[in-house]
């Protein structure tokens, strides 16, 4: 039986530690799953709704975007996914009686643990202006509240419509479509705050902005290198993939500044093995400084060059570009500014070159460790010379693999979620819908909070996520948000976004994925691209949680009617009566999706076309694919600071916060900690279990403070310490962002440790 939800906030101030895990999953991944389920959802609906996830007749994971075998287990998810699911699919309730007996004032106060642990949105919600609890309002007037602000506006581009990386790729086609017939290219989504490097990188690069390997690429390589990532935590899944690869021989390097748990050993709770011992996975621990990752490649680029017969130089003459400018930056690299800037030593460097050079198909996978620096963009670039030189891209077993977080991101971009479109996108669009759709570039997640914040937005609406949450500097982001006329959340569950709001506030409850979607033609699917460029369809099983909900499709469609009018010519009632008609105007418009609604009725669906990957064919601005030759950057630290990065505890995806709990890190019963290098603690003197505050530094002079965090004595890298997001957003500048991919440069925040008032 499920159980209800906390009464009151948990104490957090006090948090447990204890001795860091060295092996993922196995038995103690069963029963935490388990006990998740069993207090959202009870014994008889776990199983149920747990037996259809990543199934192809089933529903596809609200968690990450990692794809499906072909060949799946009964039970295809893993722990994080299954409290993804649990949490959707749970049996409490946020109802109008919740919002009568909570003010808004109330739920500011309370944290996110707290608020998503309350249940389902089953009614939509209004607060009016000046008013201080939420109240029930209908559908229709909903709609009418939405149209009367969006209608009152000087121009389209004081609208703002973002897009969380869950929403189908059905509702993100005709929620751009609405946007850009209302006249806005104002769609800011999350891949604005994550992987907005790797598809800055790579299109400049090989042409398209998504990674280059299907799932057996990654089983048939010899070396996988993953670097600033937590699949462990983040794609628990993938860990049976590099189980794979190590079975057929592949050997693997991982980089990053923290050792993890999954990395180490991983114990697959679907093999005898993997409930006693468990299979090691990492052959080679570089344990990096924060940013330091440019540096290592370009100096393992130098070593290559310098090798004789180490270059694929046929591949190199007849697939590439800049080979000449590239390699005279790579020879430079130095030998003491890589180790300065890495914390590596010699001979761990060397010894990934000898891997490097007897290993014919190499794949390197990353995430937010790499693409959220100042200078990500050629960080990633540099990783893709590194490929390119041994020829790496275009073959079996060989590619990039930037590993997306939330499970349609990638299908939400492909769709037309971009502040920035291509002209053939748009003029795709003209031809099929007959108007002429806005061309100038819109705001993307950072320029639409200064938008906000300077008065220039008035309207903000949100398909999905927790932007509040997510967003960098969050004193910022919500007084940004408090200038707006009115906010938009289109949400399964309740969370901070909801409690800081414009003048009005709208909360449009939706259904999940993991619930029937009836509609006027019958019953409906959506489809979702994962992060490998597969497409398939996702197909709810439970009724959903109120009979008050409407999908995603619906509400834009309804939306549209109401704004747009009687006169617009689009046939948003059809849209939203069968999906399937959605799906053969998207196979108009999007390249790939020719013959989509056939194509997709196929079990597991189909592969997305992908030139450098199937022809060995980069469409660039030169044809062929681009080496690069950016100088070198890392941070510099001042003396006496730590550079910080934020990260995710295991009982948390994104900015949901599943439990207090950080399994593998030996951390219980709470989040406000910060870990820090035994080394550079005793020289800070910073006893452990001491508590400070966290203020970062940046040249705006601002003070940015987070309060109360404890010390602890971590194997982090030397002069670099870790805390959980979004309780360290607080530190992060709205204007530190990467060059050219403007993502929030969360993962290097220079930060001073001061005694906390609270010790």
């Amino acid at each position: 039986m499920a159980t209800k939800p906390p009464q009151g906030d948990p104490v957090q101030d006090a948090p447990k530690v204890a001795e860091r895990k060295r092996a993922a999953a196995g038995l103690p991944a069963i029963g935490h799953t388990l006990r998740m389920a069993h207090q959202q959802m009870g014994v008889k609906r776990t199983a149920l709704t747990l037996l259809s996830v990543n199934q192809k007749d089933g529903f596809d994971c609200p968690g990450c975007a990692w794809p499906e075998p072909e060949h799946r287990h009964k039970a295809e998810f893993c722990e994080n996914g299954a409290k993804a699911v649990a949490e959707e699919a749970t049996l409490r309730r946020v109802t109008p009686e919740f919002f009568a007996a909570h003010p808004v004032s109330d739920l500011a106060r309370r944290s996110g643990y707290w608020l998503g642990q309350q249940g389902r949105l089953t009614h939509p919600m209004y607060l009016p202006e000046g008013a201080d609890h939420y109240e029930p309002v209908s559908w229709e007037r909903a709609f009418d509240i939405v149209a009367e602000e969006l209608t009152a506006l000087s121009s389209p581009d004081e609208a703002v419509f973002y897009t969380s990386g869950r929403t189908s790729n059905e509702a993100a086609f005709l929620y751009q479509l609405f946007a850009r017939k209302l006249g806005t290219n104002n769609l800011p989504d999350c891949s604005n705050m994550c992987h907005e490097s790797s598809g800055s990188a790579l299109s400049e690069t090989i042409g398209v902005g998504k990674g280059s390997v299907l799932l057996e690429d990654l089983h048939q390589a010899d070396l996988v290198v993953v670097a600033g990532q937590n699949p462990g935590t983040n794609h628990p899944r993938m860990l049976s993939a590099l189980e794979k690869a190590k079975a057929n021989g592949a050997r693997i390097v991982s980089v990053n500044p923290l050792p993890e748990a999954g990395l180490e050993r991983f114990k697959n709770p679907q093999t005898p093995k993997g409930l006693t011992t468990g299979t090691s996975l990492t052959d080679l621990f570089l344990q990096i400084r924060i940013g330091g990752d440019q540096a290592l490649f370009r100096l393992l680029n130098k070593l290559i060059l310098d090798t004789p017969g180490a270059v694929d130089e046929e591949f190199v003459r007849a697939h590439t570009h800049g080979f000449h400018d590239f390699a005279e930056a790579a020879r430079a690299a130095d030998w003491d500014e890589t180790l300065a800037a890495t914390g590596l030593a010699r001979e761990d460097v060397e010894r990934f070159l000898r891997m490097v050079l007897d290993s014919e198909r190499i794949v390197v996978c990353w995430a937010m460790g790499l693409t959220q620096h100042k200078h990500s963009v050629p960080m990633i670039r540099e990783i893709v010379n590194f490929l390119l030189l041994r020829g790496n891209i275009g073959r079996p077993g060989a590619g990039v693999c930037p590993v997306r977080g939330h499970s349609n991101v990638q299908g939400d971009r492909t769709m037309g979620i971009f502040e920035r479109p291509a002209p053939a996108f748009l003029d795709a669009l003209e031809r099929e819908f007959g108007f002429a759709p806005p061309r100038e570039h819109g705001y993307d997640v950072v320029r639409a909070i200064r938008a906000l914040r300077d008065g220039e937005a008035k309207v903000f609406f949100a398909m999905g996520g927790n932007f509040v949450s997510a967003s960098p500097d969050t004193e910022v982001t919500e007084a940004a948000m408090r200038r707006a006329r009115l906010t938009v959340h289109v949400s399964t569950k309740l969370n901070r976004s909801h409690a800081v709001t414009g003048a009005r506030a709208l909360i449009l409850p939706t259904l999940g994925r993991t619930e029937r979607d009836l509609q006027a033609g019958g019953e409906q699917f959506v489809t979702v691209e994962d992060s490998m460029g597969m497409v398939h369809a996702s197909r709810g099983r439970l009724e959903p949680a109120s009979p008050h909900l409407l999908s995603e499709p619906a509400i834009v469609c309804r939306l549209a009617r109401r704004v747009l009018g009687a006169e617009d010519d689009v046939s948003w009632e059809e849209f939203e009566k069968d999906y399937a008609t959605v799906r053969d105007r998207i196979a108009r418009v999007v390249p790939g999706f020719e013959d989509f609604n056939a194509r997709v009725a196929h079990p597991g669906g189909f592969a997305l076309p992908h030139a450098p990957r199937d022809e060995r064919r980069f469409p660039t601005a030169t044809g062929k694919a681009n080496f690069t030759a950016a100088p070198v950057e890392y941070p510099h630290l001042p003396e006496g600071r730590l550079l910080l990065q934020t990260l995710r505890s295991h009982d948390q995806y994104n900015t949901t916060i599943y439990g207090l709990d950080d399994r593998y890190r030996g951390i219980r019963n709470g989040r406000r900690v910060v870990l820090v290098n035994p080394d550079d603690a005793e020289a800070l003197k910073l006893a452990d279990g001491s508590y400070v505050d966290l203020v970062s530094e940046w040249k705006d002079g601002v003070e940015r403070r987070a309060p109360g965090f404890r010390v602890v004595h971590y194997p982090t890298a030397r002069g670099c310490a870790a805390a959980y997001y979004p309780e360290t957003n607080v530190l992060v500048p709205l204007d530190a962002t990467a060059d050219v991919s403007n993502t929030p440069a969360s993962k290097s925040v220079v930060v001073r440790l001061e005694q906390s008032a609270t010790d």
